[in-house]
C-alpha cells in the first residue's frame, strides 16, 4: 500500500505487509538516515506492535513525525486488510 503522510517531509510511505505482520517499509523524501532505520527497525513486527511505539511521537514543533505517519498508515493497512 502507498500512503501520503501529512505534515511531515516525506512525500510517500510504500508499505508490504504480510498479514498483520510488516514486510518491507520505504520512505520517500524525508531525513533520510532516520526513515531508513525507522523502516527496518518495523519490519518483522506486527503492525499493533509498532502503531504502538511510534503513535504520537512528534518532529520538533510539528505535531506529527515520519514515524507517526507510519502508525497512521499502518492503522489504514490493518483496516484494509
Amino acid at each position: 500500500m502507498d500512503y501520503k503522510p501529512k505534515g511531515v517531509c516525506s512525500r510517500s510511505i510504500h508499505i508490504d505487509m504480510d498479514g498483520d505482520t510488516i514486510k518491507h517499509v520505504e520512505f520517500v523524501g524525508g531525513c533520510s538516515g532516520n526513515t531508513q532505520g525507522v523502516a527496518r527497525l518495523v519490519e518483522g513486527m506486527k503492525a499493533s506492535d509498532a502503531i504502538n511505539r511510534l503513535e504520537g511521537i512528534r518532529c520538533g514543533f510539528k505535531s506529527t513525525s515520519c514515524p507517526d505517519q507510519l502508525a497512521q498508515a499502518l492503522k489504514q493497512a490493518l483496516q484494509q486488510s
